[in-house]
């Protein structure tokens, strides 16, 4: 049996959960978010909390059984707290600027400015030009937007400049060096 799956998912004070036929959806402060499930697994409330069971042992099912669990958490606690992303911005004269609510104008050292239009569900916020912060219910979304944002510029291996997440690690590499 899955170790994840097996698991059952706590249900926060304030967040609603119901299980239809082949969905599973969860109605709280930050929103309201749902997943299909495609059959592979029964999802049953029970005591404050949601549990994931499998149909049989078939090598798909196995598969699933983890999946389900997992993204259940998620729109869970996602529709409950939330979650965040923090990117940074390195680089001389490399800043960002909210322009409205979900535009971000990036000077990431190209030839033009880059606009960057944020998805509908995801909050953006600029406190300092070199820090974006992003929150969403949706944790695929978020993580998405927070990607494809620091595909614009990514971290260069040599000198380090780009765009990076906050507490990301980028691995210098050593220049060429002059034989004389």
């Amino acid at each position: 049996m899955s170790r994840i799956g097996k698991v059952p998912v706590p249900v926060p004070s304030g967040v609603q959960i119901s299980i239809g036929a082949g969905t599973v959806s969860a109605k709280g402060p930050k929103g309201t978010l749902a997943v299909e499930t495609l059959g592979h697994v029964d999802v049953k409330l029970e005591e404050g909390k949601v549990h994931v069971r499998r149909y049989d042992d078939s090598r798909r099912s196995k598969a699933f059984h983890g999946l389900y669990q997992r993204l259940i958490t998620n729109i869970v606690n996602g529709v409950a707290t939330g979650f965040k992303k923090e990117l940074e911005i390195q680089g001389i004269g490399y800043k960002a600027a909210l322009q409205g609510k979900d535009t971000i104008v990036l000077n990431v050292g190209l030839s033009h400015q880059v606009e960057f239009k944020v998805p509908a569900g995801v909050l953006v916020q600029v406190p300092k030009p070199t820090t974006i912060l992003l929150e969403s219910a949706d944790k695929q979304l978020l993580g998405q937007t927070a990607a494809n944002l620091r595909g614009v510029r990514p971290p260069e291996p040599y000198g380090g400049k780009g765009i990076r997440y906050a507490g990301e690690r980028v691995v210098l590499k050593e220049g060429k060096k002059s034989t004389k």
